[in-house]
């Protein structure tokens, strides 16, 4: 994830298993929500995911990578999928297990202090 100089977005990039790398724009609205619904790691001896896809000028200069709507969320066993609307693409879903949700939420908590959140009251 790489935060936007105005603070408004994130780039998020997905490794996936068996296909290229996929971004997306990630408003602050979305990472504030999902901030407060992911759940918290409770497991001390969770590994740690690979390292994840890098994220370059390239990626934020792509005028095709999509910018996403509104995320549904559904919790599995072990897992968390997730539904991105995109605006100019068809829908993503991506399915994380434990380890990848908890950093994702390490790494949206990290960049809460860039973010500005409009929906705080």
């Amino acid at each position: 994830m790489s935060c936007d100089r105005v603070g408004n977005l994130l780039l998020t990039k997905f490794s996936t298993q068996g296909a290229n790398d996929l971004a997306i724009h990630v408003p602050a609205s979305i990472v504030f929500w999902l901030l407060k619904h992911l759940p918290v790691n409770r497991d001390p001896k969770l590994a740690p995911p690979p390292q994840g896809p890098a994220i370059t000028q390239h990626d934020w200069d792509n005028p095709y990578t999509p910018r996403a709507q509104y995320v549904n969320c559904k919790e599995l066993p072990g897992a968390i999928r997730m539904h991105f609307v995109l605006d100019s693409k068809q829908d993503l879903t991506v399915v994380l297990d434990r380890a990848n949700v908890e950093l994702m939420r390490q790494i949206m908590t990290m960049y809460t202090k860039d973010l500005i959140d409009l929906d705080a009251q």
